[in-house]
């Protein structure tokens, strides 16, 4: 049984005991938070498609922990103009783990 459901703005593909890493969410480590736009499930009796989500169906997943993720270098040249630029940027992260999927 999978499901497609959409977490801080992005879509992921989430089956039970599954760990991902998402957007920094906005709840404590060790708690448990629910996620209600579910797009798609796909279970023993087949594939249900939401218009665009499933009404009454909802993830719910457990906060492992908050990172960073790994740094990504930016940099900009411009050759023979003496410009050179180098940034780096690592993204807020947060670790959860899929408990389980509830169709309504």
């Amino acid at each position: 049984m999978y499901a497609i459901v959409t977490i801080a703005g992005q879509q992921f593909k989430v089956e039970k005991d599954r760990k991902i890493f998402v957007h920094r969410l906005a709840a404590e480590e060790g708690s448990s938070v629910e996620f209600d736009e579910v797009l798609l499930v796909e279970d023993e009796s087949g594939i249900k498609v939401g218009a665009p989500t499933l009404q009454g169906a909802k993830v719910t997943a457990k906060v492992l922990s908050h990172l960073k993720g790994e740094k990504v270098i930016v940099f900009k040249k411009k050759r023979r103009k003496t410009y050179q630029k180098m940034n780096g940027h690592r993204q807020y992260l947060s670790q959860i783990q899929i408990e389980g999927i509830q169709v309504g």
